[in-house]
Order: structure tokens, then sequence, then C-alpha cells
């Protein structure tokens, strides 16, 4: 893990985050319906127009961006104890294949759990795949029974 380094993405480096999440797509269900060159750039568009709300923190070997992490944050309604309030949610962790299995993507999660605590989160959730859940756990996410979900129907999106 000494070669690599985990900090805020610089918005030169989306178009290759762009390039992760349609790399993890394609590994997961085959080829995705948009191309690369139309995919990154909608995607870079996307970052940077929600960026206030979705903080993403990226996986360097020297310059090559290896892994990516988001924190989506939301405002909460107001409590008459607690007048600002906010909630995040861990998004979109990714390592290419020849960098897993070393701790990486722990370590991604360290650094998002990090940011939601210097933002002041009051809980941070995940929708985690089978093969992270074990990740999660280890970070101290944990099931809640009062967490509940409904589904929209129709595909969803991973």
């Amino acid at each position: 893990m000494d070669d690599t380094e985990i900090r805020p993405v610089r918005p030169g480096e989306l178009a290759a985050v762009a390039g992760l999440r349609w790399r993890w797509v394609q590994e997961l269900y085959g080829a995705p319906d948009a191309a690369p060159d139309e995919f990154v750039p909608r995607f870079v568009a996307w970052a940077r127009e929600n960026e206030s709300s979705h903080r993403c923190m990226v996986l360097l070997r020297g310059e090559e961006v290896i892994g990516m992490a988001w924190l989506a944050t939301a405002p909460r309604v107001p409590h008459p104890r607690a007048f600002e309030r906010a909630s995040g949610d861990v998004q979109c962790v990714y390592v290419v294949p020849d960098a897993r299995d070393r701790g990486l993507g722990g370590a991604l999660i360290e650094a998002v759990l990090a940011w939601a605590r210097e933002l002041g989160l009051e809980r941070v959730t995940v929708h985690s795949n089978d093969r992270a859940v074990g990740a999660y756990s280890r970070h101290g996410f944990e099931a809640s029974p009062r967490l509940l979900q409904w589904e929209a129907g129709g595909s969803r999106a991973e």
C-alpha cells in the first residue's frame, strides 16, 4: 500500500473516475448501453453539477486513478435539539481488479467515513453487494432493523 494515495478527487481526474464507473458496470453486467466516449463527458458534467452533495475520494497508484468512493450527503429536517442535521450514503466504492484484496477498498471506506465525521453527519448508510458486506462490517457498519427500503420498480441501476 506504500505506493498508493487516497485523497479527494481533483477536477482533472473526473474523466478517469468516469472510466472506473463504466468499467465497473461492464465487469458486473457486460457491455453498458452507453459507450465510454458518450458516458465519460456526461458523468464528468454530472459530477461537477453535484459536487456539493456528492464528494469523491480517489485511490491513486502513482498518477493512475485505480479506485474511488463517493459520499452522498443530504440535509435532514431540523430538530429542536439540533437544527443543522445531515446524513450520508457511501456509494460506488470500486477498486480495479488487480489491486483488490490488499485492504485498499477498506482504506477508501475509512477515508469516506473520516470525511463524514468532519462533516458532522448523523449517520452513514451503504447499499452493498454481497462481496463487500464483510468489508463494511469491519469498518463499523451494522444492519439496522429500522432502516427500510422501497424499490420503485423497473430496472435498478447499481
